[in-house]
């Protein structure tokens, strides 16, 4: 700092002031001042590098007051346009695509969209593979558009609600157990066959088996015994024409051999045969078949 020395005098008298021996200078001098210069103008340009690339950074990435690039934030949520591409996995409790467009997810590998409980349990799973579709879930059920249960799958049954249920398959549907419906009919001008290659094939009803070939024939082939029983009923053959072609035939007699005319004969097991018909009846000459 600068000293100064103040020196009083009556008016008219010249006094000669001292020289201050001691001055000192206030600031910074030299290369220090150089150095700060230099400091200060380095670190203007780190914050205009700094701006540029942050404006670079919000040109590239398309950000907005509403979103960033594709994706925008609304009301509703977030709203994604075009492809995206997820490298890890997406939670979220609803997707939907707009209304003109499809919503379609794929991947190199499979889809996997799984339903969690509140202690983070998979509850459901949807799996789309490369070689095979998976859902695993207590209960399954496909609906209609009106609500109408189509299909439903849980572990103790399988339900088709559609009013006709077809398999266009040329060998068919194997069933390894029993099936129940009302009705069973091949389409137009098809054959229907029912057939087991290695086990017995039953039918039961409550109130009757009701068996239909309006334009057909219905053939019924057996490597064994066919067996028709009725417990509390009776068997009818009903139609113009009964053909048993294989029936034994007994010994021809002598009465009415020229004719061609047999009578039919029943045995004590149940067992038919052809005797040839006369006067009288001739099972009895022909019983020998039963034997």
């Amino acid at each position: 700092m600068v000293r100064e020395q103040y020196t009083t005098a009556t008016e008219g008298t010249h006094v000669q002031r001292p020289e201050n021996p001691c001055v000192y200078k206030i600031g910074i001098y030299g290369w220090r001042k150089r150095c700060l210069y230099l400091f200060v103008l380095l670190l203007l340009i780190i914050l205009l590098v700094n701006f540029a690339l942050t404006i670079w950074i919000l040109k590239v990435m398309w950000f907005s007051p509403t979103g960033m690039g594709h994706l925008r934030v609304t009301k509703d949520g977030l709203r994604l346009e075009g492809e995206s591409e997820f490298l890890f996995p997406l939670y979220a409790k609803e997707i939907h695509s707009r209304v003109d467009s499809s919503l379609l997810l794929q991947s190199t590998q499979n889809v996997t969209v799984n339903a969690r409980n509140s202690e983070g349990e998979v509850t459901g799973r949807l799996k789309v593979g490369p070689k095979m579709v998976e859902v695993q879930s207590q209960h399954f059920q496909i609906n209609s558009k009106d609500g109408k249960p189509l299909f439903t799958v849980d572990e103790k049954e399988v339900v088709v609600g559609t009013d006709k249920l077809r398999v266009t398959g040329p060998e068919g549907a194997l069933f390894e157990h029993s099936v129940e419906t009302p009705l069973v009919r091949a389409d137009p001008f098809q054959d229907l066959r029912l057939e087991s290659p290695t086990r017995s094939l039953s039918m039961d009803a409550p109130k009757g088996v009701h068996i239909k070939a309006h334009a057909g024939k219905i053939e019924a082939l057996s490597q064994m015994d066919i067996v028709l029983q009725s417990s509390d009923g009776m068997l009818v053959l009903d139609a113009e024409t009964v053909c048993l072609p294989k029936l034994v035939q007994g010994t021809q007699g002598s009465a009415g051999s020229s004719q061609e005319l047999y009578e039919i004969c029943v045995c004590p097991d149940g067992k038919l045969y052809l005797s040839v018909a006369g006067a009288g009846t001739t099972c009895h000459e022909s019983s020998h078949v039963c034997l």
